[in-house]
């Protein structure tokens, strides 16, 4: 038994040894795309400390000058509070609009046989397809006509459906087996009974995937919302960030602290889920 723990220990240790080089690549390569995806953001906040005469300075500095009156100048020059209070109503109502819109289309797509399913499953993913921009005026009018500019509906009810989130949810329900409805119909339960007691909690890492999209979707909408309000009780942050650009030029280091403190929100949010996030990411794409 000895000399079989010995053999199986050193064929061990040679499987890792043979396998470190590739180990150390992939560690390389993860490095290396983490250097490109984060560098933006350290860029951001070294410019965000940086005095005035550092921040067109032809030269570029790759450490800040730690001039922290940027943040308070940034502060003070719209009302931040109010608009960080706009976007979370904004954002948490477009995520339980969209997470119910996706539920109900999904588990139609995923778990009903009806004529044209799939022609219209198609047609649905084919809006992808349009570039935001070639809808705007179009929305716009649609907007207008039913007197909504400069009110929370028109920035919530145009996002409210998720076409990413019914394609992830429908690949969630299809992998569901066809004994749990079975089931579920021998105990008297419903189409929607099923819906939101059993299929909805199984999918609760795709639907986290889904709120995720929507809100960082929603929190980051500029053009959108700068369209159809005109008032600072309406407005979210993205808007807010206008402000640092007016007819005099670029305000560099204001605007770099104003939007470190309008992202930290979304990155706090994404390192909290980021467990579930992958999780749903994974759950959606393995089964189908």
């Amino acid at each position: 038994m000895a000399t079989i723990r010995s053999r199986n220990s050193s064929v061990s240790r040679m499987q890792r040894w043979r396998m470190l080089p590739r180990v150390i690549f992939l560690y390389g390569i993860a490095g290396i795309a983490a250097l490109f995806a984060l560098f933006p953001f350290y860029w951001m906040l070294v410019t965000s400390l940086l005095t005035t005469h550092s921040a067109f300075d032809t030269n570029p500095h790759f450490w800040p000058d730690w001039a922290w009156t940027n943040y308070v100048r940034a502060w003070q020059l719209v009302p931040w509070a109010q608009y960080f209070a706009n976007s979370v109503f904004i954002a948490t109502c477009t995520v339980a609009l969209s997470i119910v819109t996706s539920l109900l289309a999904a588990y139609a797509f995923g778990t009903m046989k009806f004529p044209g399913r799939n022609i219209l499953f198609l047609a649905i993913l084919a809006l992808i397809m349009i570039p935001g921009e070639a809808t705007l005026i179009p929305s716009y009018l649609i907007v207008s006509s039913l007197h909504w500019i400069d009110t929370y509906q028109a920035q919530i009810i145009p996002y409210g459906v998720s076409i990413s989130g019914i394609f992830l949810l429908r690949q969630f329900f299809l992998s569901l087996p066809s004994s749990l409805w079975e089931a579920a119909q021998l105990d008297g339960c419903s189409r929607l009974g099923y819906l939101w007691r059993i299929a909805a909690p199984l999918a609760r890492p795709a639907i986290a995937v889904v709120a995720l999209q929507v809100f960082i979707g929603s929190w980051n909408a500029f053009l959108w919302p700068y369209l159809v309000t005109s008032s600072d009780a309406l407005r979210p942050v993205e808007v807010g960030l206008q402000a640092f650009i007016t007819a005099d030029g670029t305000d560099p280091t204001g605007l770099a602290a104003a939007a470190a403190f309008t992202t930290l929100p979304v990155l706090v949010i994404f390192l909290i889920a980021q467990r579930q996030f992958i999780e749903g990411i994974t759950a959606g794409s393995t089964k189908g």
